[in-house]
């Protein structure tokens, strides 16, 4: 009995020693990522709090978290063991944000003041019920069937696809949605949203109000060699600044997304490791940082949030769109856009059309190419803020696909060739992308047979 004792005495004390030494120090992240999420599910898109948690939440470690939701006071708190406590906050207009003690919940804010532009066309060019569209091309029994392969079986957890849109020549012709999830379901983009942030860029250049060939313009940059950093190397993720963009651990952007006050800040004290415009790093910090350099071309806060509603969403009929702040007021323009699959390919479809949206130029032509133009050093694999298949990461799928992507397998593909835009949201990075896509194209019959590669 006193071997057994003394066994099980060392098994404990291994147990509490890996505790404390490779779990304790992420418990802040996975407690933050758990409130963060728990918050966002509940009051942005209704979820109740057994979904999120088989869902969003079902993630290696995030699953120890203890969750609870006030709804009166709109506020979600996560702990592990009853230790590392992590509180977010819902504000109607601004969503979800993860605080620390210091913040003030009781202090004023500003929120975005809409102007939500109505129409009576048929989505995807307004909101008015889709017309029942058929296009001699599609063969419509393919379409179906890939759409259909894109989700799992009964119980089956292997695709977790939530929803699909596929959007042709201006019409919708497919969707489909997870039980659950609906046309009107608003979905987390994650890094999706950094093609969003980017695209406020393009519409500053084309009003005339900003040059992204400038050098950025950052204060602490300006007695060193970072001055030299252009808005057009921080678009390409090619500023040649030191980041560390892993979720596993402790890194860069997890200490960011869950432990920063001002995430605008977060890149701009890091050194050089590369040279600017020859050393692409992918980098959730540069797109916040972006999204405090757009804050700068305002006079006020409130000018700053109702931009990017006013000159992109609201110009889209993009009602459910909603991108969340950090506690500084800034749009985390990294990972935190949300908006139903719809309104994901709307996004998509204004790329694909140039940047004209019922006959209104938001951006310039040559900005739907700028970003689809492949980073120096990448590979072909990123442009300005958005993936890029010109590299040829999925081998069965034309070249001149470009893509917003997102953690757990967002996506929204561009297919200039095609006429074509596909939305899937989901919940796994091992969807099988390629063969989703390609059984999407080949489903267009006579686009196929001109297919390019």
């Amino acid at each position: 009995m006193k071997k057994f004792l003394k066994v099980l005495a060392v098994l404990v004390l291994i147990a509490l020693i890996y505790f404390r030494v490779q779990i304790y120090p992420q418990l802040d992240m996975l407690t933050g990522f758990s409130a963060k999420s728990v918050a966002s599910g509940t009051f942005i898109d209704h979820r109740s709090l057994a979904v999120i948690e088989k869902g969003d939440n079902d993630i290696p470690m995030v699953r120890m978290a203890d969750n609870t939701v006030n709804s009166e006071e709109k506020f979600a708190v996560s702990s592990v063991f009853g230790i590392k406590e992590r509180k977010a906050i819902y504000r109607e207009g601004l969503g979800a944000t993860l605080i620390n003690d210091t913040f003030d919940t009781k202090a004023p804010f500003e929120v975005p003041q809409r102007n939500v532009i109505e129409n009576k066309l048929p989505y995807p060019l307004g909101n008015a019920h889709p017309v029942d569209t058929t296009f001699a091309e599609i063969d419509a029994v393919r379409l179906q069937k890939a759409v259909e392969n894109a989700f799992d079986n009964n119980s089956e957890k292997n695709k977790r696809t939530r929803a699909v849109v596929v959007l042709y020549k201006d019409r919708l012709v497919a969707e489909k949605y997870a039980p659950g999830f609906s046309a009107t379901s608003k979905i987390l983009g994650w890094s999706m949203t950094k093609s969003i942030t980017a695209t406020y860029f393009g519409i500053l250049q084309k009003q005339g109000k900003i040059d992204i060939m400038k050098p950025a313009p950052i204060a602490e940059w300006q007695n060193d060699a970072r001055k030299k950093i252009t808005l057009n190397d921080l678009l390409h993720m090619n500023s040649g600044l030191e980041w560390e963009e892993d979720y596993t651990k402790i890194s860069d952007v997890t200490k960011m997304l869950f432990l920063e006050e001002n995430m605008a800040q977060s890149q701009i004290n890091k050194p050089f490791v590369g040279k600017p415009n020859q050393s692409w790093n992918y980098s959730s910090g540069t797109s916040n940082l972006l999204s405090g350099i757009l804050r700068q071309q305002f006079k006020t806060h409130q000018e700053y949030l109702n931009f990017w509603y006013n000159s992109l969403f609201d110009k889209l009929g993009m009602t459910s769109a909603l991108v969340e702040v950090d506690m500084a007021g800034n749009f985390v323009g990294s990972s935190y856009g949300w908006a139903s699959a719809r309104d994901w390919a709307k996004f998509g479809l204004l790329y694909l059309r140039q940047g004209n949206w019922n006959g209104e130029q938001l951006f310039d032509p040559s900005w739907a190419r700028y970003v689809a133009t492949p980073t120096q050093t990448s590979d072909g694999r990123y442009g300005a803020h958005f993936w890029l298949n010109a590299g040829g990461k999925f081998p069965d799928v034309t070249r001149d696909m470009y893509y917003c992507s997102g953690y757990q397998g967002q996506m929204v593909a561009i297919f200039p060739s095609h006429n074509l835009v596909v939305v899937r949201m989901g919940l796994s990075e091992a969807f099988d992308f390629n063969g989703f896509l390609k059984e999407i194209v080949a489903s267009l019959e006579k686009d196929n047979k001109n297919t390019k590669k």
